[in-house]
């Protein structure tokens, strides 16, 4: 079976990218974060693989972020027989693959990917704190009105669960722990 992994961080990032030519017979698609693997489509796609099966991904970073786990996901895939390949660095990787050359160019293109993405964060925290120094920074734009914000405490105070509160308002967790804390 030829399968397509894409992942984008929400559900409103483009994924046209990474479906060019997508002649597959299976498509799993998470709109989730890569920080960890605990994605379903990600999940069920490890579940299912067979040997035999090849797996595409556009590239490294829509796999993992960090380069422990990928190079945990590359070695649940072989293990299970099935080949992956990474389109953008043109690697594949199976249970035949020893080349010790491949398996270094993996680690090193995830160990950079890594890298990339640490150093934006690291940026975009230095810039917030520059611009809270300089009276500029806003903060982030309000997710919840006051009506809603007023819905939230009274689920909450009903003993709703929060799972439930943020479905309810189409907002996650996080979001719904901020607000309960600010009523504080």
């Amino acid at each position: 079976m030829k399968i397509l992994y894409v992942r984008t961080s929400t559900a409103h990032q483009n994924d046209e990218r990474q479906l060019v030519d997508a002649d597959y017979d299976r498509i799993f698609e998470d709109k989730l974060s890569g920080k960890n693997t605990d994605r379903p489509q990600l999940k069920l796609m490890l579940d299912i693989i067979r040997p035999d099966d090849q797996i595409e991904v556009h590239s490294m970073d829509r796999l993992a972020r960090n380069t422990r786990d990928l190079l945990e996901l590359v070695d649940t895939i072989t293990q299970k027989g099935a080949t992956i390949r990474f389109k953008k660095e043109n690697l594949t990787f199976n249970s035949n693959t020893n080349d010790p050359v491949q398996k270094l160019m993996l680690t090193i293109i995830g160990a950079v990917a890594e890298m990339e993405r640490e150093l934006i964060a690291s940026r975009v925290r230095e810039g917030v704190a520059l611009a809270k120094e300089k009276g500029k920074y806003k903060g982030g734009k309000k997710k919840l009105s006051a009506e809603q914000v007023k819905i939230l405490n009274d689920m909450y105070a009903k003993h709703y669960s929060l799972t439930k509160i943020a479905k309810e308002l189409h907002i996650s967790r996080p979001t719904v722990y901020s607000y309960l804390n600010k009523s504080k």
